[in-house]
């Protein structure tokens, strides 16, 4: 429509402008204005359109005001467009479609990126209590508690860490006793805080286990400081909500440009509550998104929130609702998954038999949940890993779906950790895409096989037979879970090696090329973008990224150290390193 504007106003001015004509016979026309509208024309690298069943390349992209408008040969994008377009020589690099993670949380990026750096190695150094404890004592600044008034991190592995457990409160209150501590576990499931934090959320030794989480506990019913599931989640904002507005930018800021500098052209916020689709809503107002944000709404907030303008299939300022989300267990790294066989080692204060448990316990609450999003036709995503949680997702979709047309629904099972074949099938036959989430091999890939056993232990995040089921996959970082370098991500997905070298599941190695459908074309299918993003093809927006190098032509053992140069969202480079 700007545009639109511009060209009228032009034409007026052309035709007030002009001299009398009106006493001749042929009137002269204007000669057109020198083509103005933003144009550029890449070449001089791979340029992998992502387009196909198997790797095809072309040798020249040209976009036009954020649309691609020409893909083929650079002698044919220099004889139509050579004066009228930047251009832009790759120089050897690789250029492909920008990327889209199948899920994370995005509205958290910032806690990780500014946030104590309390990840174990190779993403940062807490890889014992000691070390965890002086790197929270480093950031206990004045600086960084006025960001939120609390000192928070995310990233504490108790899997990783060299004492082989949970911090608790008598671990941060070595740090300080004077002011609240969050430290949010790496799989975003559980929470420990110091003294002051527990007085600040009036935890006490007379305070309830919330259904679908737990408080753990010491000399009987006295809080230790370590908070399960839904015990934890609902405190969050307490800790990572910003205190100001020059904070709230501080931390927006340092979120988006770590999604930018991994390549994200479209970030993912897999579970919105009222604080963090707020967060992003307000930076949509205000113009600040550079990438699209696309938010599943969790369901017990669902009825206000998608009855907003933000529910849509079209953006606004680069922010929308999709859907919704339901989270029915925990984490298996966490052992909070809910299975149908124990745990070999269960979590501290768990008896022996342990098999997680349920975040809903009853099926007519899940039942009424799905039947909601059929009744509107919403788009949701589950959250499920142990199998007796899918068991519960299959049977309670499976009851509900019965009772309407088959539609192109695109439901989705996020993390799927510990599904079992035959589960597979039954997701073919609901039309639910697999979004799984093979990172786990890397890092906790030594860790299954302790806490569930060798044999079921090679078979997490089965993303091969999942194809050769039929299904359609996606792949994801769940950040700020693991870093989100999507990169990474896609290199672990083909290499499939554990923290020890050691290969989880040599059968469900994906290729390079399939690796990269999964952020891609893949990705964008499954949230219903397809149309316009996932492919270097005409007509769809100009989202695209140059890497340093060819992901399918480096050792695949190097595909994880690729470089992320350039982020282009719709024609604008939003990030160059």
């Amino acid at each position: 429509m700007k545009h639109i504007k511009i060209f009228i106003l032009a034409l007026l001015g052309v035709l007030l402008s002009c001299k009398d004509t009106t006493q001749k016979v042929n009137v002269e026309k204007p000669k057109a204005e020198p083509y103005k509208l933003k144009q550029t024309i890449y070449y001089g690298g791979d340029i992998l359109t992502m387009e196909g069943d198997s790797p095809n390349y072309v040798e020249a992209v040209v976009q036009r005001e954020g649309q691609i408008i020409f893909t083929g040969a650079k002698a044919d994008a220099l004889k139509r467009f050579k004066g009228k377009a930047e251009e832009v020589d790759l120089q050897g690099k690789t250029m492909m479609p920008g990327l889209i993670d199948g899920h994370a949380h995005f509205g958290n990026f910032s806690s990780q990126a500014i946030g104590a750096q309390i990840l174990p190695p190779p993403d940062a150094g807490a890889n014992n209590i000691p070390a965890l404890i002086e790197i929270l004592k480093e950031w206990n600044t004045p600086e960084n508690r006025a960001l939120t008034g609390w000192i928070f991190g995310a990233g504490f592995d108790d899997s990783v860490l060299e004492e082989k457990r949970f911090p608790t409160k008598h671990d941060l209150d070595k740090v300080t006793t004077e002011y609240p501590i969050m430290i949010i576990h790496i799989s975003g499931h559980f929470a420990v805080l110091n003294s002051k934090g527990l007085e600040m959320l009036n935890i006490t030794s007379a305070t309830k286990n919330p259904e679908g989480g737990l408080i753990r506990r010491e000399n009987g019913n006295e809080p230790n400081g370590v908070l399960e599931e839904l015990a934890a989640i609902p405190y969050y904002g307490k800790a990572l909500t910003p205190k100001s507005v020059e904070a709230a930018e501080q931390f927006f800021k340092a979120g988006q440009d770590m999604a930018l500098s991994y390549g994200y052209t479209t970030a993912h916020e897999g579970r919105a509550f009222f604080e963090n689709h707020g967060f992003l809503a307000d930076a949509a107002e205000q113009n600040k998104l550079k990438l699209d944000v696309v938010s599943y709404v969790d369901y017990m907030v669902v009825d206000s929130l998608m009855q907003t303008k933000w529910n849509s299939k079209n953006y606004t300022n680069r922010y929308r609702i999709a859907g919704m989300k339901l989270t029915l267990d925990g984490s298996p790294q966490g052992r909070t998954a809910w299975r149908t066989l124990p745990y070999l080692l269960p979590p501290d204060g768990a008896e022996e038999g342990y098999l997680g448990y349920p975040a809903m316990p009853n099926d007519k609450d899940v039942e009424a949940i799905y039947k909601k999003s059929f009744d509107n036709d919403w788009q949701i995503i589950t959250h499920a890993n142990g199998d007796a949680a899918m068991d519960q997702m299959i049977r309670t979709m499976q009851k509900v779906s019965k009772n309407y047309e088959k539609k192109d629904r695109r439901n989705v099972l996020i993390h799927g950790q510990y599904v079992r074949e035959d589960q597979l099938d039954s997701f073919k036959d609901l039309d639910v895409i697999a979004s799984l989430f093979p990172l786990h091999t890397f890092y906790w890939g030594d860790w299954h096989s302790q806490i569930i056993g060798e044999e079921l232990g090679q078979k997490i995040s089965p993303t091969r037979t999942a194809l050769n089921k039929g299904l359609r996959l996606t792949i994801h970082t769940d950040a700020p879970v693991a870093l989100p370098n999507l990169m990474r991500m896609v290199g672990i997905s083909v290499e499939r090696k554990s923290r020890s070298g050691k290969v989880i599941g040599e059968s469900e190695k994906l290729t390079p090329y399939e690796a990269l459908k999964g952020i891609t074309e893949w990705s964008a299918y499954q949230h219903f973008e397809d149309d316009k993003k996932g492919t270097i093809s005409e007509g769809k927006l100009a989202d695209l990224v140059i890497l340093d190098k060819n992901p399918l032509k480096v050792p695949e053992d190097q595909i994880k150290d690729i470089v992320v140069l350039e982020t282009i969202k719709e024609g604008l480079s939003v990030y160059k390193k």
